[in-house]
């Protein structure tokens, strides 16, 4: 297995990962929204390596067969954030496997999850909801647009008398 990242390395804007862990601790399945309006199901698993731990986030199905203790190869993860906090995720492009290789002894004491981020990555256009700098934009021009063509027909009408 190439390019393991270690737990301690990953960043809020971490992709394509891989990370060999240990499963410490199984949540309970929660039933959630997404922004897109879907219910789905989602489990929070506590995994660690030697580094230090995170929570990983499993929809779905993908839950069903993990085990407390096992080690699992998590292939093309990447991290999203949650309340500002990170969570390492497998999405539709990335694997889960159970590893042969196995970890026997973790760092618990590091959590990843602990610390909360600020989400800047996807603060862009003028702010959130549509209000502010983003409609500013759109408006500016037009009204100015507007203000020139109307003061150019007063010129014209005044050149005229």
């Amino acid at each position: 297995m190439e390019g393991i990242t270690k737990i301690k390395e990953l960043t809020p804007e971490s992709r394509r990962v891989n990370v060999l862990a240990k499963v410490l601790e199984i949540g309970e399945a929660k039933e959630i929204n997404t922004r897109f309006g879907e219910s789905k199901s989602v489990t929070e698993v506590v995994i660690a390596d030697e580094t230090g731990k995170i929570k990983l986030s499993l929809w779905g199905e993908q839950s069903a067969n993990i085990k407390d203790g096992e080690t699992l190869y998590i292939d093309n993860g990447y991290i999203s954030l949650v309340r500002g906090q990170m969570r390492l995720n497998v999405g539709k492009y990335g694997n889960l496997n159970n590893s042969e290789e196995k970890l026997s002894e973790v760092n618990e004491d590091l959590d990843m999850s602990e610390k909360v981020h600020e989400n800047t990555y996807r603060r862009f256009g003028g702010g959130s909801g549509g209000s502010g700098g983003g409609n500013f934009n759109r408006r500016g021009p037009g009204n100015f647009n507007r203000r020139r063509d109307s003061d150019s027909r007063s010129e014209h009408f005044n050149n005229d008398e």
